[in-house]
C-alpha cells in the first residue's frame, strides 16, 4: 500500500518551494489561466454515459498491460471509474485478469468467488483472508460491487472460453502467505510442510494481528533475531520446481515468491533505507507483473498514482525512486499505457499513521496552483484528458507543479509535506481521470 510516511519521495514544504524556484528560473512558467485554457480545451466530459470511454480505448489500442490509478485509497469514485473501464477492456478488448496491489494470498478469495468456487456465497464473503490494516483500501462496498459483476461476466461466458481471474501483485499478506504454502503442501506432502514451517518460522512472531510483520526488519536491525532470508529463498525455489510439474502448485509458488520479497523489504527498510526497499518492493511488483502477463495475457492493474504513473516525470526520479509504470513502460513501451485519476475535494477513507484507525475524513480542497486545483478551473466537473499523441498539449503541460498524494494515511494538517511533490503529468501518464467531487469508500464489517 501506498502510504504517507516521510519518504524520499515527499519532500517538504521548502523543498518544494526550492525546486519550484529553480525551474521558474530554468524556464518560463506559463500562467495558470494559460494552463487552465489548454486543460479546457482537450478535456472530454465525463457524464456517466455508455460511450464515455471511448476516446480512452480507442487511445488504448492493442496495449497489453492497462494501469488504472488513483490519488489516495479512499475515494469511492476511483473505484466506480475503474470498474467501468475494466469492464469494457473485458468485454470489448479480450482482458482477463485483474492484478491488484495486495497481497497474493490474501487476494485468492477473491479470485475464488468470481470463479463461481465459493458458490452462492455473498461478495463480502470473498474479503474473509483481507482483516488486516488497511482493510477497508479493497474490503469496502464499491469493490465489492464490482466483484459481482465480475462473477456474473464469468457466469455467463460460453463453456471453454477464459474467465476473468483476480490476483494480488503485492509482497504483503505475510501470514497469509505462509498458510498458503503449508497449507499446499500439507495436502501433498506432509513431511515437506513440516519443514516449510520450519523454514518460515522466523515470521512466526509476527503473525499476530498486533505485531506488523515490518517488525521483523527492526528486530533483524537490531540482532534481537536472526535473518531468515536464506530459509525463505529455499522454499521458493522448492515451491518453483513443484509448479513447474504441478500447476495446482502455481498459487503456493506465487505466495513463497512474496515471502521473499517481504524478507527482503522489511530487512532493507532498517538495513538500508526506505529507497533501496521501495525499489526491491516495485521491481517484485513488475516481476509478478510478467509472470501474470504470461499466464493471462492481457492485464488491467489496479494501484496508486504513485506506483502507476512513470517516476521519471515526478518528484521520485530526483531521488532515485522507480514506479511499476517506469518499469512497464521501459518492457513494454507504447504496450503498457498507464491512466492517472485526480480529485479536488470531498472525503476520504484514511487512517493517521500505520496501523492506525481508519475513519471518513474531509479531503480538503487542493492547493492553489497544483494540478488538481487547476483541473477544477476548467469548471468541468468529471473529465478525461488523453495525452498519448498529443504532443501539443504535453508541451502545454510541460511544467512540474505539485500534485496530491493520499495514501493510507492523510494528514491534513501537514498537507504539503505528506501529501504533495511535484510531478509533470502528461508525461508521467498516457491519460487523466479527473473526478472533482469524491466521497470515502464504504467499509464493509
Amino acid at each position: 500500500m501506498t502510504t504517507t510516511e516521510p519518504r524520499a519521495t515527499w519532500g517538504g514544504v521548502l523543498l518544494a518551494l526550492l525546486a519550484l524556484t529553480r525551474l521558474a528560473a530554468a524556464q518560463p512558467l506559463a500562467s495558470d489561466g494559460e494552463v487552465v485554457a489548454a486543460l479546457r480545451a482537450h478535456a472530454i466530459p465525463v457524464v456517466q454515459a455508455a460511450a464515455d470511454y471511448d476516446p480512452l480505448l480507442a487511445s488504448i489500442g492493442d496495449a497489453q498491460v492497462v494501469m488504472l490509478g488513483e490519488a489516495t485509497h479512499g475515494s469511492a469514485e476511483f473505484y466506480d471509474e475503474r470498474a467501468r473501464l475494466t469492464q469494457r477492456l473485458i468485454t470489448e478488448k479480450g482482458f482477463r485478469a485483474l492484478i491488484l496491489e495486495a497481497g497474493w494470498a490474501s487476494a485468492t478469495r477473491l479470485d475464488d468467488f468470481v470463479q463461481g468456487k465459493l458458490g452462492d456465497l455473498p461478495p463480502a464473503e470473498a474479503f474473509s483472508r483481507m482483516q488486516s490494516f488497511p482493510r477497508w483500501v479493497w474490503r469496502n462496498r464499491e469493490f465489492a460491487a464490482f466483484l459481482a459483476r465480475l462473477k456474473a461476466i464469468n457466469d455467463a461466458a460460453p463453456a471453454g472460453e477464459p474467465r476473468v481471474s483476480i490476483h494480488g501483485m503485492d509482497l504483503y499478506g505475510v501470514p497469509e502467505a505462509v498458510a498458503e504454502v503449508v497449507h499446499h503442501l500439507q495436502r501433498r506432502d506432509p513431511a515437506e510442510a513440516r519443514r516449510a514451517r520450519r523454514d518460515y518460522r522466523c515470521f512466526a512472531p509476527y503473525s499476530r494481528a498486533q505485531l506488523d510483520p515490518q517488525l521483523y526488519g527492526r528486530d533483524l536491525a537490531r540482532a534481537a533475531i536472526p535473518s531468515c532470508a536464506r530459509q525463505v529463498e529455499r522454499r521458493r525455489a522448492a515451491m518453483e520446481r513443484r509448479a513447474e510439474g504441478d500447476p495446482a502448485a502455481f498459487s503456493a509458488m506465487m505466495s513463497a515468491r512474496s515471502l521473499v520479497a517481504a524478507e527482503a523489504y522489511y530487512r532493507l527498510l532498517y538495513s538500508e533505507g526506505a529507497l533501496v526497499s521501495w525499489n526491491s518492493r516495485e521491481r517484485f511488483l513488475a516481476e509478478t507483473l510478467r509472470r501474470l502477463r504470461e499466464r493471462h495475457g492481457k492485464v488491467v492493474v489496479w494501484a496508486h498514482n504513485t506506483h502507476q504513473g512513470d517516476a521519471r516525470a515526478s518528484a521520485q526520479a530526483g531521488v532515485g525512486e522507480l514506479s511499476l509504470g517506469q518499469l512497464m513502460r521501459e518492457e513494454y513501451g507504447e504496450g503498457a499505457y498507464l491512466v492517472g485519476l485526480t480529485t479536488y475535494r470531498g472525503s476520504v477513507r484514511a487512517a493517521t499513521g500505520w496501523a492506525t484507525p481508519d475513519r471518513r475524513r474531509k479531503l480538503r480542497p487542493a492547493v492553489a496552483g497544483s494540478w488538481s486545483h487547476l483541473l477544477q478551473q476548467t469548471g468541468m466537473a468529471n473529465f478525461l484528458l488523453i495525452f498519448r499523441q498529443n504532443e501539443e498539449l504535453i508541451d502545454q503541460l510541460d511544467v512540474r507543479r505539485l500534485d496530491r498524494a493520499v495514501g493510507v494515511s492523510y494528514l491534513p494538517e501537514a498537507e504539503i509535506e505528506n501529501h504533495y511533490s511535484l510531478s509533470l503529468p502528461a508525461r508521467r501518464f498516457d491519460a487523466l481521470i479527473h473526478l472533482g467531487v469524491t466521497q470515502a469508500v464504504t467499509p464493509l464489517p
